[in-house]
């Protein structure tokens, strides 16, 4: 049984999570740490990672950004595993992110979604081939209006799959009313919507020549995204220092 250390146990991911463990025999979540957050009855909720007694096989984060560094520098010390599921993290949490990956066992995803890291490889197979037939590319994501960072990491993580496969050669573009011309072929444009409880919607649309395909998906529960992250903790546990994603549970 992989014994998890829920960091961020008081939040609405931290809510989830730990319903979703209580009915899958294969975790357990041996304590949680949470700063503002109050005990539950299942386990153990400390304010902070210095008070953790209990022994854990792998740390799920899902807290917020500002509590990341925290996190890393816990679980190097610690030599434990860690899911980093915390988004809007900067450039140079993410440089600590893979320098910590050195020592330890860490992954990171976009997105926790099993579905969304599918169409990832639905898209680096399709976009070659509908780019080469002429198709523009563009990406719409809607989120609640809670989420302070936009784009979504899944839309760059999308918009990145896309550009991937075709060698590099695409510019993003996140707004366009400050200019006056024809849309350049080599650029993807990616819009946000904020509004309302939006779980999470992601288009990526290719506009062709009298046609439209678009890859949707649509989140209608958080639960999507802990289902994941569960899945990512048993893959994680026992694994060698590294750095994985969802694509390597997925495997």
């Amino acid at each position: 049984m992989v014994r998890i250390l829920l960091h961020g146990a008081c939040g609405r991911m931290g809510h989830i999570i730990s319903d979703l463990a209580d009915k899958d025999d294969s975790v357990v979540i041996a304590a949680g740490v949470d700063a503002f957050g109050e005990a539950y009855s299942a386990y153990p909720v400390y304010h902070s990672l210095a008070e953790v007694a209990e022994e854990c096989d792998v740390l799920v984060d899902f807290s917020n950004a500002k509590a990341v560094d925290g996190v890393i520098a816990y679980c190097r010390e610690k030599k434990l595993p860690a899911v980093i599921c915390t988004t809007g993290l900067s450039d140079e949490q993410t440089g600590s992110l893979h320098a910590a990956a050195e020592d330890i066992a860490l992954l990171k995803s976009a997105n926790m979604s099993v579905g969304i890291n599918l169409l990832l490889n639905l898209l680096k197979e399709a976009a070659p081939k509908l780019a080469a037939a002429g198709f523009d590319c563009e990406i719409v994501e809607k989120h609640h209006n809670q989420k302070v960072d936009a784009p979504s990491g899944t839309a760059l993580a999308l918009a990145d799959a896309v550009n991937e496969s075709l060698e590099g050669g695409y510019d993003y573009v996140y707004d366009r009313s400050g200019r006056r011309e024809k849309r350049p072929k080599n650029e993807i444009g990616i819009s946000s919507v904020r509004g309302g409880t939006i779980v999470g919607d992601h288009d990526v649309i290719f506009a062709g020549e009298d046609e439209v395909i678009t890859f949707s998906h649509r989140a209608y529960s958080r639960a999507v995204f802990g289902k994941g992250a569960l899945e990512a903790a048993k893959f994680l546990a026992g694994k060698p220092a590294g750095f994985y994603d969802m694509q390597d549970v997925l495997a």
